[in-house]
């Protein structure tokens, strides 16, 4: 968890809301909850993507995958990530009045939510966020004129707006319609609020950068397997302005974050079983067992 998942955390319900559970928002929500960001997903409206036939071009599935299959991958992915998903459409929202950095978020039911940060992860509709900034910003003239549309050119290319706090993912972000480019384009402004979020905490330079990987002890350099090279790097590329005992806080997170990236080989080993054991749970009964039958003929 990041130092300052805490402190957002204590001032607003939860830590970050993202408005659209498709493959930006999930992406999105992955990244905030395996930080330690409580995650919001609201999923309910217009959705695309459930028109689809079958998704043919989603890397890892060479034959194509159904759409309900994905979906029903991507929110289980979202909420073993942490992530609570909310079957309720998002009708508008505003900034907090008390002083408080934030956002509340009404929903159709009437209910409301606070959130410190907003991932706006839809794609047909930003009219929810109309009340965040001037309108003649946001909205710009549609193409038969006869409506108006969110502007995709609002957002800047890694999701960040003029409105702190408040991201744009996905295909309203103008990144594209394709699931997969919407999924990248997900994480990559989520990876955007994480390292706002820890500038924010006081990291620097390409300390404020946050990356959700895992190695195998066996592939880290001797040298790095002390934490003790972390402190001296990280210190080292301090700036001058921070003084000595935030530096040295900051410092000792920051490597035992490192060193948290290394799992042992049987470890790995467990994952990835696990994985698969996910994965098999999706598919149908008699196409398990079909596929059991063809290994159980080719060993005799």
């Amino acid at each position: 968890m990041g130092e300052s998942a805490l402190d957002i955390a204590a001032e607003t319900d939860v830590a970050v809301a993202v408005v659209g559970g498709g493959p930006a928002g999930c992406a999105a929500g992955v990244f905030t909850a395996r930080y330690g960001l409580e995650t919001t997903i609201f999923d309910r409206g217009p959705s695309s993507l459930r028109r689809c036939a079958s998704l043919e071009n989603y890397l890892g599935f060479p034959c194509g995958i159904g759409v309900e299959t994905f979906l029903g991958l991507a929110h289980d992915h979202a909420e073993t990530a942490g992530c609570r998903i909310r079957d309720e459409l998002v009708e508008s929202i505003t900034t907090l009045e008390d002083g408080t950095d934030g956002f509340r978020l009404e929903s159709q039911s009437g209910e409301s939510i606070t959130a410190r940060f907003v991932i706006a992860a839809t794609k047909y509709d930003g009219t929810y966020l109309r009340e965040l900034d001037d309108e003649a910003r946001m909205f710009v003239a549609d193409d038969d004129e006869e409506r108006e549309r969110f502007d995709r050119d609002y957002p800047g290319d890694d999701g960040t707006t003029p409105v702190d706090g408040l991201y744009v993912a996905g295909p309203l972000a103008g990144c594209g319609d394709q699931a997969i480019i919407a999924a990248g384009h997900g994480a990559t402004v989520a990876r955007t609020l994480l390292r706002d979020c820890r500038e924010e905490a006081g990291f620097w330079g390409w300390f404020a950068d946050h990356y959700d990987w895992r190695r195998t002890t066996e592939n880290r350099r001797e040298e790095w397997a002390e934490p003790q090279q972390w402190l001296d790097l990280l210190e080292d590329d301090a700036p001058d302005d921070v003084d000595p005992h935030t530096v040295r806080r900051l410092s000792e997170i920051a490597a035992e974050e490192r060193d948290s990236d290394y799992v042992a080989s049987d470890v790995a080993n467990r994952r990835a079983m696990r994985g698969q054991r996910r994965l098999a749970a999706a598919l149908d009964d008699d196409v398990i067992r079909e596929r059991a039958a063809e290994i159980e003929a080719d060993e005799f």
